[in-house]
């Protein structure tokens, strides 16, 4: 018989190739198909085993036309007698269309009415007509004026294998996610005893083809329905030899030891799906999934796994988050790959090739495919020195400059310099005990130069207090150029390299001015945390270093625990409390863009959303409804705010104990609320101390950078259930 065989597009090689290991003899490729020739036992191994097809179709005959007439004759012409018993049950899939049939339901109809007709006018009982599982499916397309009948011996999609009852977003078809591990050459891997990791596993589809592939298991066998059960040429004894063959083939691979093959999603309830799926399969010995953020990602230990193959398919901004977040989950995924699978092999399967470029990784092979309707890459990589490439984020290491570049510095910018150089050498050896990269290194520390001077790794940020007004605004700029120009000789770039801003208060509701937009970010790390700054477009660069102690305290304090960041500003508690360990974590704030830039912070973490949640609210309201008990809470309100997004106004000051009430309402019995604040000479409310267990912080809460000032920067108090 001549058998037409379909495939996703792109896959028309592979599939040549699996027809022919299966004993088929491929004639001619086509979009999305490819014609074999073989005898039927070989069509039924086809359908029992092709792992690429999705139909195996068996032509009836094809003529020109493009008409309702024309397709009604064609059909009739059929002698359906040797293919459909009478009073047997049928469907017509129809695609195509033309100026006469203009949609497929139509089209479906008269191929119907065609056939009914031809039993009819033999005086036998006519067909009936079966939403799904017919005992015979008739395929018919129309295509530049030719029309295509076929019966469908699959009977439906042989994608669908039967086991994935449940799935994730965006699932992977099976057949699809076969393609990309042959792609990947997992057969060759798999045979040299090497694993199988997906780190963001979804449903499981990967693993589960991929260990159904390494066993030599049919991925047929689950499936219950075929459209060749009610086809007169059926020969039901060689379909049930093909199928005992098969199942003793199952039966054997069971018996053995096979690589490690594991899966991880962020999701409980992904994971839940993925288990049941591999439940089904009944490959629940071989595969195992766990709950993991992309964080986590490591190889497993339990067993020797020194070679082996990691294939994801992660999100890619086309119908899943925000192509900005996304670019720091692949850059946090490439960084877990070089990192913990140095040596391995991989495969990333992305519909936006340009977040595979972020990975830090170069690709040694790349394959066009398409995942449904959307054009996609699978990208393959050997995970070695070669593949690496070392990327460095815009502003990292500004280029540096020779002294003799420079003009000589003023006295003024001299004496400021001097002070710099002192501060830098004090905080030397705390800096290298501690490991820290982002510091302040000078605070207003001479009256006559009031500003801040930042340095997040090698990038410098100048902050210019508002100037009181007995200083004249040329006596201003002069002494911030000599800031400007101690800076570029202590820290040796150029005075264009350093962020400037000036702070001031805004009257109305504009709290915070954009300055200078220029979308330019720098990652940058504390502790266990890569986090994202921005320098120049806003008056706050995403990260308060003077708060450094308290994060990495919850970071310490976060294990199992569930994580409540209020006011959560770009989240940096919550990926630290993530990267401690916490169950969870919710981080609440009213700014879409603060909010945004917590999912990057998130993202680049390999902390997910789903496990990491952010909620876009005023935290009054948030905490007035909330239910949920937490273990751990972080407050730390914005001195005032009018925001117009908020009915009324915030004054820490005056709202505290409401908003610490409120809070301790959602702290579990042995939780601890950490509250704080950057208003000057806030003062706690006494009575506070009679209702609660309140344990001062503040002058622990200085890093060493902070503990020059005359005045605390901020308050900081540990809360508990417990009064006096």
């Amino acid at each position: 018989m001549e058998i037409t065989l379909s495939c996703p597009k792109g896959l028309e090689a592979l599939l040549a190739d699996e027809a022919r290991s299966l004993g088929a003899e491929p004639l001619k490729e086509t979009v999305g198909a490819i014609q074999v020739t073989c005898d039927l036992n070989t069509t039924y191994r086809l359908c029992l085993w092709s792992r690429l097809a999705n139909r195996v179709l068996l032509p009836l005959t094809e003529f020109r036309g493009d008409t309702a007439d024309a397709l009604y004759e064609g059909v009739s012409s059929i002698d359906w007698g040797r293919h459909i018993a009478p009073a047997s049950s049928l469907v017509v899939d129809f695609g195509g269309k033309s100026d006469d049939i203009r949609n497929s339901h139509f089209g479906a109809l008269r191929c119907k009415d065609a056939i009914v007709d031809h039993f009819t006018r033999q005086g036998l009982e006519r067909p009936s007509v079966a939403k799904s599982q017919a005992d015979v499916r008739v395929h018919v397309r129309l295509r530049k004026g030719r029309i295509q009948v076929s019966l469908d011996l699959s009977g439906e999609s042989l994608h669908r294998r039967g086991y994935r009852q449940s799935v994730a977003l965006a699932p992977l078809k099976e057949n699809l996610a076969a393609a990309l591990l042959m792609r990947a050459d997992w057969p060759g891997i798999a045979s040299r005893g090497g694993a199988l990791i997906d780190p963001m596993c979804g449903s499981g589809t990967l693993l589960i083809e991929g260990a159904m592939m390494a066993m030599n298991i049919a991925p047929g066998l689950h499936r219950e329905y075929w459209g060749f059960s009610g086809w007169l040429g059926h020969d039901g004894a060689l379909w049930q030899d093909a199928l005992a063959a098969a199942r003793a083939q199952r039966e054997l691979a069971m018996q053995r030891n096979w690589p490690e093959i594991r899966g991880y999603d962020a999701s409980p309830k992904v994971i839940d799906q993925a288990e049941e799926n591999i439940l089904r399969a009944g490959l629940e010995k071989v595969v195992r999934v766990s709950r993991r953020d992309l964080a986590g990602l490591k190889k497993p230990s339990h067993r020797d796994t020194d070679f082996g193959l990691l294939i994801t398919n992660p999100p890619y901004g086309e119908r899943l988050g925000d192509e900005s977040e996304l670019l720091h989950l692949y850059r946090r995924l490439g960084q877990g790959m070089r990192d913990e699978f140095f040596g391995w092999e991989a495969a990333v399967f992305t519909g936006n090739p340009n977040l595979g470029k972020r990975m830090g990784l170069r690709s040694r092979r790349q394959y066009q495919l398409f995942n449904g309707t959307i054009p996609s890459k699978l990208l393959l990589f050997t995970i070695n020195d070669e593949a690496v490439v070392n990327e460095r984020p815009a502003g990292d290491k500004p280029a540096n400059h020779s002294n003799n570049d420079r003009a000589p510095l003023t006295a003024g910018g001299q004496m400021f310099a001097n002070r710099l150089r002192k501060n830098l050498k004090r905080l030397e050896k705390w800096r290298r005990k501690e490991d820290i990269s982002c510091f302040r290194a000078y605070d207003a520390d001479m009256p006559e130069y009031a500003v801040a001077v930042d340095c997040y790794g090698s990038a410098v940020h100048v902050s210019e207090y508002v100037a009181p007004a007995s200083v004249s605004e040329e006596d201003a700029t002069r002494r911030l150029r000599e800031v400007l120009d101690a800076c570029s000789e202590v820290f040796n770039i150029s005075a264009r390299d350093i962020a400037v801003k000036e702070r001031r208060r805004q009257r109305g509701v504009a709290q915070y001015e954009r300055i200078a937009p220029t979308g330019k970010t720098l990652e940058v790390r504390e502790g266990q945390a890569r986090l994202i700054v921005n320098l120049r477009d806003y008056l706050d660069t995403g990260l308060f270093l003077d708060h450094r102690p308290v994060r990495l305290d919850i970071a310490a304090r976060a294990k199992g625990k569930r994580f409540l960041n209020l006011f959560c500003y770009t989240a940096v508690a919550s990926v630290h409390a993530g990267l401690g360990g916490a169950r969870s974590t919710t981080s609440v704030d009213m700014s879409h863009t603060y909010l945004r830039w917590a999912k990057q912070n998130l993202a680049l973490n390999g902390l997910s959303e789903g496990r990491h949640m952010t909620v876009r609210g005023d935290c009054r309201k948030w905490l007035a409804e909330c239910q949920d008990k937490y273990d751990l809470i972080l407050l730390d309100p914005p001195t005032f705010s009018n925001s117009k997004r908020m009915d009324d106004v915030l004054d820490t000051q005056r709202d505290h104990p409401e908003l610490i009430a409120q809070a301790m309402k959602c702290l579990s019995k042995d939780g601890l609320l950490i509250f704080s604040t950057n208003k000057r000479g806030f003062i706690l409310e006494p009575s506070l101390e009679q209702q609660y267990r309140i344990e001062d912080r503040c002058r622990w809460s200085l890093d060493e950078d902070f503990k020059r000032r005359s005045k605390p920067i901020h308050y900081c108090w540990y809360i508990q259930h417990g009064g006096k």
